[in-house]
């Protein structure tokens, strides 16, 4: 088993082990959504079925984040990492033997990815909260640049081939794959020994269950005085609000305005991707401008008048519209990558598992309510709304950083001991 020590070049092998074993699962989640996806638009063509089914996948983390994150600080988070992997492959699993016999139905594939997006809740804060303590700080960026482009990559490589393969190829044998590749990543998972946290109290471990509540209040409370952090979260609501619901209905976008087939979701997909393979190497070579967050408003004003220009295109403007979809993926890593580095480098390691799902949550909490009113709405009146009221969204965003000094400077507050905040934290009257 592979060991890492971050103090030395010997964590970029193991480290590797675990990214190429995602790489592998996150390609095959791509070709089986991507499936999926197109399964609903060509069984119901509605936006409101489409806004449902990413309700789904938003819920469960939204509700269960902020316990999760207790939970991942108290156990083995490399464990945290392949159950959920594992029930990832037994969600895709599930889909490929409804597709099989031919009995799928669509409250099916809502309560298969609200499973898989529970799993989700615990494994993305996990991975986050351990990369920082296997690689050094000043690579934390980077890491973050070329995992934005490992994304961005799937997205090229995997819509085209879903739209080759769901013509050539039935269903289940796409959700097989899924299920193979998640398997891998359990395996890269498990070959390698992640580092812990230092605890922030004795035997937390062992402490018992009702510890579990008072350590996510702790948590909240950790951000709470970080008016800064507030202050982020809340922007990042109101950008989700808009933002989510608008690249949920982009089949209905394609279908309706654009009048395109599955190819042509499947370039807008791609044409994503490779932005953001674009944005993810750039900021993994470069790194980004030495205070972060210019890097995070040179990236918002760019995703702001991109999305601008989706909103704004007319039904024979498919072609521009390809070229501004590439650009909001180049922006994405530019913007999240940094944001994420700042986070991993002034939260104290042993509260991160808690602090990246109460962002999480708190990011996305506006997000239903954005479903909600945009299937309806776009079925009314067009989904190129949500793209203009997004983009407006990003470019008021870029204002209020450069305003706000708390946000502004937040890369600038040291990092701050986990245990003294936990006991501060317990000594705030609730």
């Amino acid at each position: 088993m592979f060991t890492i020590d971050r103090s030395q070049a010997s964590w970029k092998y193991p480290f590797a082990l675990i990214w190429i074993g995602q790489a592998f699962s996150l390609f095959g989640s791509g070709l089986a959504g991507f499936a999926i996806v197109w399964w609903l638009t060509a069984t119901t063509g509605s936006a409101t079925v489409l806004a449902t089914a990413t309700l789904a996948t938003l819920l469960p983390g939204i509700l269960i984040g902020p316990l999760a994150g207790a939970l991942i600080d108290r156990w083995d988070r490399r464990a945290v990492i392949m159950v959920a992997d594992l029930t990832g492959a037994l969600g895709a699993a599930a889909l490929a033997v409804l597709f099989w016999i031919d009995a799928l139905a669509i409250w099916h594939v809502y309560l298969i990815m609200a499973l898989r997006s529970l799993a989700g809740a615990f494994h993305w804060p996990a991975m986050q909260a351990s990369i920082s303590l296997m690689a050094p700080e000043r690579h934390l960026a980077r890491i973050g640049g070329l995992s934005q482009m490992l994304q961005g990559a799937t997205n090229i490589a995997a819509p085209p081939l879903g739209a080759l393969l769901i013509a050539i190829w039935p269903l289940h044998g796409l959700m097989l794959i899924d299920v193979v590749t998640a398997l891998i990543a359990v395996a890269g998972v498990g070959l390698v020994r992640f580092p812990r946290p230092p605890r922030t109290a004795p035997a937390v471990a062992d402490a018992p269950a009702t510890g579990v509540v008072a350590e996510m209040r702790a948590g909240l409370r950790y951000i709470s005085r970080w008016p800064g952090l507030m202050m982020v979260m809340g922007m990042a609501a109101l950008i989700n609000l808009l933002l989510t619901p608008a690249f949920s209905l982009l089949p209905i976008l394609v279908t309706r305005h654009f009048h395109g087939e599955a190819l042509h979701l499947a370039w807008m997909n791609a044409a994503e991707g490779a932005g953001i393979v674009l944005g993810g190497l750039i900021i993994g070579v470069w790194g980004g401008f030495r205070r972060r967050m210019n890097t995070v408003v040179f990236g918002l004003i760019g995703l702001g008048i991109s999305i601008l220009a989706i909103g704004a295109a007319p039904a024979t403007a498919f072609l521009p519209a390809l070229a501004a979809v590439a650009v909001v993926g180049a922006m994405s890593p530019v913007v999240n990558a940094p944001m994420m580095a700042i986070v991993q480098s002034v939260v104290a390691p042993e509260m991160q598992g808690r602090v990246f799902t109460a962002l999480g949550s708190v990011s996305m909490a506006m997000t239903p309510l954005g479903l909600v009113i945009a299937g309806p709405v776009a079925d009314a009146f067009g989904v190129q709304v949500w793209y203009l009221l997004g983009g407006c969204a990003c470019l008021l965003m870029t204002l209020l950083v450069l305003g706000i000094p708390a946000v502004r400077d937040l890369e600038d507050r040291p990092r701050d001991s986990g245990r003294s905040a936990v006991v501060r934290s317990e000594n705030v009257p609730s």
